[in-house]
């Protein structure tokens, strides 16, 4: 018996000893994770389809991105995301081999390699005048050896040689508010022309030696009239503009040198066009296109000067540039929308009434309106011309058609998410088909049986690829139904093209998207915007029958006193339930901790006027909101006159027709911060809906502290007026950054510190009873990390066991906001390598697991920091005590662990936010984030300690279990004859 028990236990220290590591293997990378990439909504596009070369297409979008498209599957080949100030303003190809971009307002002019993407050159145009940005490519023209880029930026026009970016000379051109907009590039001579306008009224000609930069002439005349919007350029000395009215058609012919202006009122071109035009930003041959009483009309300019229309479409359409063929012609295309499909026409540019291609696709309704359209030629096997053409259409995603069919699509509206929220899946239902069970067994026995063989490193390299395929196609991870511990869910997210994505956490994939009518352009809605996502309705298990449902904000313009929208939207099907249009503008969403009996939550939409309004309008919504009305406080910040003020709610609003679900506020109390020395740059409040699991903190000498845990704090951050600018642009004695913790329902100032020498940007994260915020500081040349905690000093006497036993404590006794609380506060700063753009703190389901905090770094990745890292108690020589506790050992800079990036290698190019959702297992947090690229994962803060792996070999545990139990009996007997044996001598 003593053999097989020794047996037992060296089994055990073999199998226990099998996984010493906790790390994560490069094949397991995307098994919990998945990295989406995107470019955004394409404004810029040039093909690029040599015979000789990978056919491509070279787009810019509003993202500021420049992406090479592969033209065959709509993959990305490479990508660059520059920065959120540079803004892309023009691409083209140089040389055959150099993508060209402008950017920064024409003051940065770029060069990449067309096959990889690598930077040649960069120069720096700089000029003294703003204006708009101009960049033209000539063909066949070089000066010297060099073939020419021109820029027009800043008010200068600039060559620049296209094979290192050496500006070979630069011309101040125009004074301020002047724009040059067409450069033409007359045959067999060294002089180009510039034209454009200087304000609103004066049309501008200018003669240039191409050679050596120098101005030859310059014509100007003033038109009195004015103009308004750009010219549309007819030929090469002919451009089309409106007057100031926008009633007057305006022909500008400026022929070596000699400008003159000829008048068309709008009403002379038809009976039904009257009032205001628009012209459109169209470059087509010999014509040119106004938007006038919603529809779009295409006048073409005859050899004698006369104006002919040449049709009438409708407002949703979308017009190409011209494109040039092999003979000599020119052709465009046009994009007409149809209920449920689009219609692809391509036109000869001097024929209108022929159509060299007309196809009809059908396309989903929820994708909106085309707003761009870029077209491509290539050779059939006839010889004749076909053409693609790319599509960008109103929800910002991207389609190629060739032969009447989408070739490809890419959903690039998920490059602009503006606002996130988790919405549960439905339950899975009962009732389960026989042969489903055995499917699912056999698939069962059939995946453990391979990673059996893989870990007995005997399976194939057919087995291998079967488990990773496995591994990043599991069944299990993409059910549309709720798992046990919480880790399927779905990702409700909204765009900056008013569009919802409903993504699945298991592997990204769009389960439903849904452009909402209420965030599109109309009549009476011109500029659209979503502004924020809440849970409208979550039903529980006594009201499953009803589906949760989200609430979508938005308002009609960019302004605050803009009209309203609201949207409620099922979260499991997709469809709108329910669409309002207030009468009320809508300046913040206060989402309220009360339900109805159905489950919907209590929103109230405060507007410009200070007015509160309810949600749900329903009598029980009223009557519960009535009942807690005392209880409901909120704050505001005026960032421009530094002014924090704290409201409540007051009587019914008086109004013309009576409003029951209106109400007028008032305010509380007022705190004015000095115009002259601080400015608000920042603000953090904790998360409503964030579990903490106790309030008690046991110390490394056995005392207790309590956190102060209120969902009523602020965290407020001001810095000089004169720090507001980018790093460096103050001296030290200059700066300073103010922090405040203060109690949003009296005002109270809980906690006040200043650092000085710092400046912002300052970013910040509030979580149980801490803040977290990062600046930089001047003086160290460093960026800093600061934490804050507080603690609540009126429990101090609930130490004592036997007034616990007694029931004479003070834990249950009523906490009121108006009692002034007795509090303490701890607070350490440390340095920190990285630039920081967002911050967020992981969330568990009750707050036991220890907290990680999450850092978008400037380099677009997510790094994982322990929040024992950040510990204000932390002293260079702790005790043994303390050790025990967990404190680390003070150093004055927060380590970097390359192990803690949650993105591994990747990066979420263009980072804008984190969001972490908590799961049903305490361990485990849900991360996703966004920006141009999305990326989601699952993390464990303090590892899963309350779930085995999903890669774990249970059918190797079960081969241990019956290798032991077959060990032990065989050792047995073998004892037992031993035994015997001795008996017998």
């Amino acid at each position: 018996m003593n053999m097989a028990i020794r047996v037992f236990l060296l089994l055990l220290i073999i199998l226990s000893s099998t996984y010493p590591t906790l790390c994560i293997y490069e094949d397991q990378v995307g098994h919990l994770d998945w990295h989406q990439q995107y470019i955004g909504k394409v404004k810029h596009a040039v093909f690029h389809t040599q015979k000789a070369a990978r056919k491509r297409v070279i787009v810019s979008t509003e993202e500021n991105v420049v992406a090479s498209l592969d033209l065959r599957r709509g993959e990305i080949f490479w990508r660059h995301v520059l920065g959120p100030n540079d803004v892309i303003d023009a691409i083209d190809i140089a040389l055959g081999k150099y993508v060209i971009t402008l950017s920064s307002g024409g003051t940065i002019l770029r060069a990449w390699n067309l096959p990889d993407g690598q930077m040649m050159w960069e120069s720096t145009l700089s000029g003294s005048t703003p204006s708009k940005s101009f960049l033209s490519i000539p063909t066949n023209l070089k000066i010297g050896k060099d073939d020419v880029v021109f820029v027009y930026g800043s008010g200068c026009l600039y060559a620049v040689a296209s094979i290192d970016g050496e500006v070979i000379w630069k011309k101040e051109l125009t004074s301020e508010g002047g724009n040059i907009q067409q450069l033409i590039y007359p045959d067999g001579t060294d002089i180009i022309y510039a034209v454009g306008l200087v304000g609103l009224a004066q049309f501008d000609a200018y003669q240039i030696n191409v050679k050596t930069g120098e101005l030859l002439k310059h014509s100007s005349m003033v038109f009195p009239a004015g103009f308004s919007g750009d010219l549309s350029f007819i030929t090469s000395d002919i451009a089309m503009t409106l007057d100031s009215t926008g009633s007057v058609l305006v022909a500008v012919h400026f022929q070596v040198g000699a400008i003159s202006f000829h008048q068309t009122h709008v009403s002379e071109l038809g009976r039904d066009f009257s009032g205001a035009a628009v012209m459109l930003p169209t470059k087509l041959p010999g014509m040119f296109a106004l938007e006038i009483n919603k529809s779009i009309v295409f006048i073409k300019v005859t050899n004698e000067g006369k104006l002919e229309v040449v049709d009438t479409l409708g407002r949703s359409t979308a017009v190409s540039e011209s494109l040039y063929l092999s003979e000599g012609q020119q052709v465009f295309g046009l994009v007409q929308q149809g209920y449920g499909k689009i219609i692809l026409t391509v036109k000869l540019g001097n024929d209108w009434r022929s159509n060299l291609l007309q196809e009809t696709i059908q396309m989903d309704y929820h994708r909106g309106i085309a707003h761009k359209v870029f077209i491509n030629t290539y050779a059939r096997m006839d010889s004749s011309n076909g053409f693609r053409a790319l599509i960008v259409m109103e929800d910002h995603s991207l389609f190629l058609l060739q032969q009447g069919e989408i070739v490809w699509s890419r959903e690039d509206g998920l490059a602009s998410i503006t606002d996130v929220i988790a919405s549960e899946l439905p339950v899975e239902k009962d009732g389960v088909s026989v042969a489903k069970v055995e499917h699912n067994l056999f698939e069962w026995l059939k995946g453990h049986l391979l990673k059996l063989k893989g870990t007995l490193m005997i399976a194939t390299p057919d087995d291998i690829a079967a488990i990773q395929k496995m591994r990043l196609q599991s069944t299990e991870k993409s059910k549309m139904t709720r798992d046990h511990n919480g880790f399927r869910k779905l990702l409700i997210v909204l765009t900056r093209a008013g569009k919802l994505f409903a993504l699945h956490t298991g592997d990204g994939r769009i389960v439903w998207s849904l452009l909402l009518d209420s965030l599109r352009k109309s009549e009476t809605c011109q500029n659209p915007r979503g502004l924020s996502l809440h849970q409208w309705q979550d039903p529980h298990h006594h009201v499953l029958d009803e589906n949760p449902s989200v609430l979508v904000a938005g308002r009609c313009d960019l302004s605050i006193d803009s009209p309203g929208v609201l949207s409620i939207v099922d979260t499991y099907t997709g469809q709108e339930r329910n669409r309002m249009r207030p009468a009320h503008s809508i300046t913040r969403v206060i989402p309220l901790p009360f339900t109805d009996s159905v489950e919907q939550r209590l929103h109230l939409l405060l507007d410009v006027n200070l007015q509160a309004h309810l949600y749900p309008r329903t009598t029980e919504a009223l009557d519960i909101f009535l009942r807690e009305l005392g209880n409901i406080y909120w704050y505001s910040a005026d960032v421009d006159r530094g002014i924090l003020k704290g409201h409540a709610v007051q009587n019914n609003c008086i109004l013309e027709i009576a409003d029951s679900y209106c109400f007028d506020t008032r305010d509380l109390w007022s705190i004015v911060l000095p115009s002259e020395s601080e400015k608000i740059v920042a603000t953090a409040t904790r998360n409503l809906n964030e579990a903490v699991h106790t309030q008690a903190k046991v110390t490394s000498d056995q005392e207790v502290m309590y956190k102060y845990i209120s969902k009523n704090l602020l965290f407020l951050a001001t810095v000089a007026p004169k720090a507001v600018g980018p790093i460096g642009s103050v001296t030290p004695e200059e700066s300073w950054l103010v922090v405040y913790v203060i109690d949003t329902v009296t005002g109270r100032i809980l906690h006040r510190m200043t650092h000085h020498g710092s400046q912002g940007p300052v970013q910040a994260v509030f979580s149980e009873n801490w803040v977290v915020y990062h600046y930089f500081n001047l003086k160290a040349h460093r960026y800093e990390i600061s934490v804050i905690e507080i603690y609540d000093q009126s429990r101090l006497d609930n130490k004592d066991i036997l007034k616990l036993l007694l029931g004479k404590h003070n834990l249950t006794s009523p906490i009121t906001a108006y009692s002034r609380p007795e509090v303490i506060t701890k607070s350490q700063s440390y340095f920190f390598t990285h630039s920081v753009k967002t911050l967020a703190v992981t969330s568990t389901a009750k707050g036991i697991t220890s907290k990680q905090l999450l850092l978008g770094t400037i380099g677009d990745q997510v790094l994982a920091l322990d929040k024992r890292f950040l510990d204000p108690r932390r002293t260079i020589n702790p005790t043994q005590a303390e050790k025990e506790e967990g404190i680390i050992p003070l150093t004055d800079s927060l380590p970097i662990i390359p192990q803690s990036y949650v993105t591994h290698a990747l990066k979420v190019e263009g980072l804008r936010g984190i969001t972490t959702v908590p799961a049903k297992l305490e361990s485990t947090t849900l991360v996703f984030a966004y920006g141009v690229d999305l990326f989601f994962s699952r993390l464990a803060p303090s590892r899963t300690y309350d779930s085995l792996t999903e890669d774990f070999s249970y059918a190797l545990l079960l081969i241990t279990i019956v290798a032991l139990v077959t060990a032990i009996f065989v050792t047995w007997i073998w004892s037992e004859k031993k035994e015997l044996q001795e008996k017998w001598r």
